[in-house]
């Protein structure tokens, strides 16, 4: 990786949260409702849809792609009870 930096402008992939946001998931998407709009548990409950992010920007040519990963901290995660599970949703 740390050669392509010398060969070329590496494109990073977009804005995760927001793409996630156009697949008009519902709330027992997210394995409760009360965990909606915490997309970091769509890595747990659908991981198909955040493959399918990874993937999509990948062939749009993103040459660096990240992790569902934002806010799954502790701090972000209290707000939902789950903040115990900080290293699971970063695994």
């Amino acid at each position: 990786m740390k050669n392509l930096f010398t060969k070329k402008i590496l494109i990073l992939d977009g804005a995760t949260g927001t793409y996630l946001q156009t697949f008009g998931l519902k709330p027992g998407d997210y394995g409760n409702p009360r965990y909606e709009g915490l997309n970091e548990y769509l890595s747990v409950s659908k991981p198909e849809v955040v493959s399918r992010v990874h993937e999509d920007y990948l062939t749009s040519g993103a040459d660096v792609i990240e992790t569902n990963t934002f806010g799954a901290n502790s701090a972000a995660l209290a707000e939902y009870g789950l903040e115990g599970s900080v290293q699971e949703l970063n695994a």
